[in-house]
């Protein structure tokens, strides 16, 4: 199994921390040289990652490869067994996904500033978010799953973004800290990822 990967690509640091997370064997390939990349375009129309390779299977999206690798080793599972709770979790990652998401990857992939309007709505956002783990220790409550890995991602990104959460965000602040000391995060990281943070 081969995860081809960027080496600051939100969604594919996802990937690699679920693979972490789950502790998968695969051979994560970075697409940061030209052989990588026409590889990818070969077996990906849209030429980006992350993209999954599983024997003859070729899967992208990461929202898809996260989903494909949590079906496919199920232990420990990180959506829930329920039909509502599923749905409700599905949701919410769509939800980061059309108003975060693709935005701070855009920006990333562009080495662009973050627009105002994106800078403001994470901000505050996150701020609206941060009372829930006042409450509860993950995204869906008690346990980890695929939303918490979306959302330690974007909140590890927040200093390279010039994204700052007033002292009310405290409890969203503190929800990323316990996300970043995880092994599996701390593994997951790229060189280039490890370097947007030095606290």
């Amino acid at each position: 199994m081969k995860l081809y990967s960027g080496t600051q690509c939100l969604f594919s640091h996802a990937c690699r921390f679920v693979l972490k997370e789950k502790d998968i064997e695969c051979n994560v390939v970075f697409s940061n040289d030209k052989q990588v990349e026409e590889m990818v375009a070969e077996l990906n129309p849209y030429g980006e990652t992350p993209m999954l390779a599983d024997r003859d299977l070729v899967i992208y999206d990461g929202m898809v490869v996260n989903e494909y690798l949590d079906e496919r080793f199920p232990h420990p599972p990180l959506m829930p067994s329920d039909p509502t709770t599923r749905a409700k979790a599905r949701v919410m990652m769509a939800r980061l996904r059309r108003d975060w998401l693709d935005g701070v990857q855009n920006s990333i992939a562009t080495g662009t500033k973050l627009e105002k309007s994106l800078n403001r709505s994470l901000s505050d956002g996150l701020v609206a978010m941060s009372a829930h783990f006042s409450e509860n220790k993950h995204a869906l409550g008690e346990e980890f799953s695929l939303v918490d890995a979306y959302l330690a991602v974007l909140l590890w990104r927040l200093p390279h973004l010039k994204v700052n959460l007033p002292r009310q965000g405290g409890r969203m602040l503190d929800y990323g800290k316990r996300m970043f000391a995880k092994p599996a995060f701390q593994e997951s990281l790229s060189t280039v990822e490890r370097e947007m943070r030095t606290d």
